[in-house]
């Protein structure tokens, strides 16, 4: 039996892992590693420390199903939508930008709810803490070394993580790339951001009128989000929460400063666009280096294929 790794659980690698669970003819040992604590990547959802049932989405926000999208994986978002993982955006977002066609959804459950559903279609072996630094060729096997503990041997592995971690990574697959490949991949750019999520008590009141607002006149703060409120889920016995996410500028400048600064940074301005706001019990700080792609370069070996044999 094939040994399968992924390398990422968050969407990209969670469902290669479900589709080739279901579209391989033979069966494969599926292996995913993740360098983080939990699955999730840009869709993390975090859980109150104080009621777990309290959660904020620190990444995406919500699904847009463009009418391109419909056409081609409307399966994908029946399946998700029959689960009750999606279910339709019908909360108030203030300086939505709507397109013809196009319908947003959001994850009752968060939206690592999505990815959580497609690694246990999969059931792939899903390893946490795992970070890998080096991968070589031993035998027409590849040899994947992490951190901590032994190498392991596989017969295909798939690369889901941001390009810039692809190419710090050392041994045999160094060479696979070639120079003008090399090239392009390192032109590809990312936006970063940072996402703060504040948590409330039971019986707390965020009193706006809207579910969540982009902010267009803050040199902060790009998007707020009562997170509840924009799943429409509320609850006498769950406090609220609240989502910040910054301006792509901000978080350039920002970057290499501690979490703790940047919290505070983010909390006074939100404190400036919302006076008056409860002060929420606990806080997480979350910092996207990798944010999003803004430019990729078009090439016919990307940064996202296989390593077989």
């Amino acid at each position: 039996m094939a040994r399968v790794l992924i390398v990422g659980a968050g969407l990209t690698g969670s469902l290669c892992a479900a589709l080739l669970r279901k579209e391989t003819p033979r069966p494969v040992h599926l292996t995913v590693w993740e360098e983080a604590g939990d699955s999730g990547g840009r869709m993390a959802t975090a859980r109150s420390p104080c009621n777990p049932q309290s959660t904020v989405d620190l990444g995406a926000q919500y699904i847009t199903r463009t009418p391109h999208y419909a056409k081609k994986h409307q399966s994908f978002y029946d399946e998700l939508l029959a689960h009750g993982i999606l279910k339709p955006l019908t909360s108030l977002i203030e300086g939505m930008v709507m397109k013809e066609g196009d319908c947003n959804f959001v994850a009752p459950q968060g939206l690592s709810s999505i990815v959580k559903h497609y690694l246990e279609e999969s059931g792939a072996e899903v390893s946490f803490r795992h970070r890998v630094t080096r991968i070589n060729l031993r035998n027409d096997k590849w040899e994947v070394s992490k951190e901590t503990g032994s190498p392991e041997r596989f017969d295909i592995v798939v690369l889901t993580m941001p390009v810039p971690q692809i190419l710090q990574l050392r041994g045999d697959i160094a060479n696979l790339i070639s120079e003008c490949q090399r090239q392009q991949l390192e032109s590809v750019r990312y936006s970063s951001r940072y996402a703060l999520g504040l948590f409330y008590e039971a019986g707390t009141k965020i009193d706006v009128p809207w579910a969540g607002q982009y902010i267009t006149s803050n040199p902060c703060t790009r998007f707020i989000s009562i997170d509840n409120k924009k799943r429409n889920i509320e609850s006498s016995e769950v406090g609220p929460s609240l989502v910040v996410h910054t301006t792509v500028p901000f978080a350039v400048t920002y970057l290499e400063h501690s979490t703790e600064d940047v919290r505070e940074l983010i909390y006074q301005q939100l404190e400036s666009i919302l006076p008056g706001l409860p002060q929420p019990v606990v806080t997480k700080c979350q910092k996207w280096r990798y944010s999003q792609d803004v430019y990729y370069a078009n090439f016919s070996s990307t940064s996202r294929q296989p390593l077989g044999r």
